[in-house]
């Protein structure tokens, strides 16, 4: 069994398996269940709450199967070859990330099952290698753009007001940069559509806002959260670009169909680095947890050892969340206090604010 960061727990072995349950592990969201042969787990499987855990590569019955995955599982099937082209060299589109009858059959769904459970030395080498080749595209890409990010908190559900207030955000910066995200749902998901609909009416935004919230999450299905964005898409033929950063490493999260361009890595590490680095304009910070709290100090710190020419705007939205609910404020300005990048940290109460205070520059 290995730990990741986070939530995530990696069963690789009947014996660790069978000394959780029996020790009264009931909820096993963030497992990820690798290579076992469950067909004699049934009834044990069958009484646990299995609406957010993995199963990769596992033998299961038809009917197990189905049980799980009907609750929100993911059963993702053993691959022994690399479904990505190690040797890529071109950003992804969303359609060739779901390219299959179902989320599980895509090519993304199947590269996260490889990646899960193929860790001989070739498929290590073909993972570094693709993500290299998506690194040189990505550099390609953002040469000609002055990107802006936005980040924020994976679990924002459709239809709440934080996710509309999302989509406002990337609607108004998307009309004078190109908005860039981690690529996933919740509040990545909604920036990336409102930065395509940039030069659209705010009723259509609005009327997209009003489709996407009644299937507010991809818990249970991911196909039917997907289908509801892409009858949002088929309506914009034209969209406005904008740049999606997903991981496989969180590939139980499944990338948006938003973002016209997509730079999906297997490592986490670099993508995160990536992503803050070409972010030249500046990035917003809406609320989030660990991972959102992790990029606000990973840029503070490029932006404390920057030049000051090279110092780009911290905007953080929500000021009595990052004061009171996780103060990261004080922190921020403290460790800002004195330096290039002190007039450069912003905290602001909405997102109409947050994009001036980009605009500005």
């Amino acid at each position: 069994m290995k730990h990741t960061r986070g939530r995530v727990t990696t069963i690789e072995s009947l014996t660790e398996l069978d000394r959780r349950l029996d020790a009264g592990a009931t909820r096993l969201h963030g497992w990820r269940i690798v290579g076992l042969d469950l067909r004699d787990r049934t009834e044990s499987l069958a009484a646990c709450d299995t609406s957010r855990t993995t199963f990769a590569g596992c033998a299961l019955s038809v009917d197990d199967a189905h049980l799980h995955a009907m609750r929100g599982a993911l059963v993702l099937p053993t691959i022994d070859a690399a479904p990505v082209d190690p040797h890529r060299r071109t950003l992804y589109a969303p359609d060739e990330l779901f390219d299959g009858p179902d989320w599980s059959s895509s090519l993304d769904g199947r590269a996260y099952a490889w990646q899960q459970t193929a860790d001989d030395r070739d498929a290590l080498l073909a993972r570094t290698l693709h993500d290299d080749g998506v690194d040189t595209a990505l550099r390609a890409w953002v040469a000609r753009r002055g990107l802006v990010g936005v980040m924020g908190g994976h679990a924002l559900q459709r239809d709440e007001d934080g996710f509309r207030d999302a989509a406002h955000l990337g609607r108004a910066l998307g009309a004078f940069a190109t908005v860039a995200t981690g690529g996933g749902p919740g509040a990545m998901e909604a920036a990336n559509l409102g930065a395509r609909l940039a030069d659209r009416g705010e009723d259509e935004l609005e009327g997209a806002l009003d489709e996407l919230a009644l299937t507010p999450s991809f818990h249970p299905s991911i196909d039917a959260w997907a289908a509801a964005a892409r009858a949002v898409t088929d309506l914009v033929p034209d969209p406005v670009d904008s740049l999606g950063v997903p991981t496989w490493h969180y590939g139980h999260e499944p990338p948006n169909l938003f973002a016209t361009a997509i730079a999906k890595y297997f490592r986490n590490a670099l993508r995160e680095a990536v992503l803050l680095e070409i972010c030249d304009r500046g990035i917003v910070f809406l609320p989030g947890a660990g991972g959102t709290v992790q990029e606000v100090f990973q840029d503070a710190c490029e932006n404390y050892y920057a030049t000051d020419e090279a110092i780009a705007p911290m905007v953080l939205v929500g000021r009595s969340y990052w004061t009171d609910t996780l103060p990261v404020w004080p922190l921020l300005t403290a460790l800002a206090e004195g330096r290039g990048m002190e007039s450069r940290v912003h905290l602001v109460d909405s997102v109409d604010e947050a994009a001036a205070v980009i605009a500005a520059g």
